[in-house]
């Protein structure tokens, strides 16, 4: 049976893993507000400028910008967005698993893959694997800004436009809400408007076509990079959202579990301490008896 101080050690040190948890709870919806805000503020856009870039793409000729075409390669790229910092549920562990799962059905099907990683948390995991890690992000989320998706998708479009890869994937956490992540595999080059749109309104996206002042290369030019930078900041803020949501519910398991471990092993120790008062009341009772 332990003793009773090492209960009381335990009970103490439960009660400071709750206030520690409690606390990161704290922080991480007020984190949480500040990213919902973001996210809420930079997603119409976004998506907007993407089903503009889509229905673009069907009305230009696609040979008139590198990130419009289509290739025959078999060289994939995989962009995978986790977290620096754990302690967030299955935040990064579903991230990973859905990436590993993404890659391995690549290579079934004969295509060479190479990973870009932001986030500590999945470079650590895929360094211990064989695939190829070809550029990583990390320490990003603490300060995040449109400087870090101009970087990162500066990075991508060259090496793109440079034939080292010839299709882009990007998995990420979506924000949904507080409580709620999904996982998504997105692609994101070469911009396909079938993807965005579905066949049947992507063919009658087809029958007109545009006048463009100065140029429709010039135009492409500047759009189509400024797009991708758009839709990288999004995903990073969606990412940046879902981390907080996942901490803040994770620590607030961990308070409620915490809270439950101190009542068990406080009842314990009355249990324990009222045997020992009672085994000393007997002693003594025993030993006037004796006296007598």
């Amino acid at each position: 049976m332990p003793s009773l101080q090492s209960l009381r050690r335990k009970i103490a040190a439960f009660k400071n893993t709750q206030k520690i948890t409690k606390a990161m709870k704290m922080v991480a919806a007020a984190k949480l507000k500040r990213s919902q805000d973001r996210i809420l503020a930079a997603r119409p856009y976004a998506l907007r400028m993407r089903g503009v870039v889509s229905n673009l793409s069907q009305r230009v000729n696609r040979a008139s910008h590198p990130l419009l075409q289509k290739r025959e390669g078999k060289k994939v790229e995989v962009l995978v967005i986790t977290s620096d910092r754990g302690l967030c549920g299955g935040f990064n562990g579903n991230i990973v698993r859905k990436s590993s799962e993404f890659v391995r059905q690549c290579e079934a099907q004969g295509l060479q893959v190479s990973l870009s990683i932001v986030g500590r948390k999945g470079r650590d995991y895929f360094r211990r694997r064989t695939w190829p890690i070809r550029q990583e992000w990390t320490g990003i989320f603490d300060k995040l800004t449109f400087e870090h998706a101009i970087d990162i998708g500066g990075d991508l479009t060259d090496h793109f436009v440079k034939g080292a890869f010839d299709e882009l994937h990007i998995v990420y956490n979506e924000f949904k809400s507080a409580i709620q992540q999904r996982v998504i595999v997105e692609k994101l080059f070469p911009i396909d408007a079938v993807a965005e749109f579905g066949a049947a309104q992507a063919e009658g996206t087809t029958g007109g076509s545009y006048l463009y002042e100065p140029g429709e290369a010039d135009l492409l030019n500047i759009f189509i990079p400024k797009h991708f930078q758009t839709q990288t900041f999004r995903i990073l803020l969606e990412s940046a959202a879902a981390e907080h949501g996942a901490r803040m519910a994770a620590m607030d398991g961990a308070t409620r579990n915490a809270g439950q471990l101190i009542k068990k092993v406080t009842l314990h120790y009355n249990k324990t301490r009222q045997t020992a008062i009672t085994k000393e009341l007997m002693d003594i009772v025993g030993g006037a008896e004796a006296l007598k």
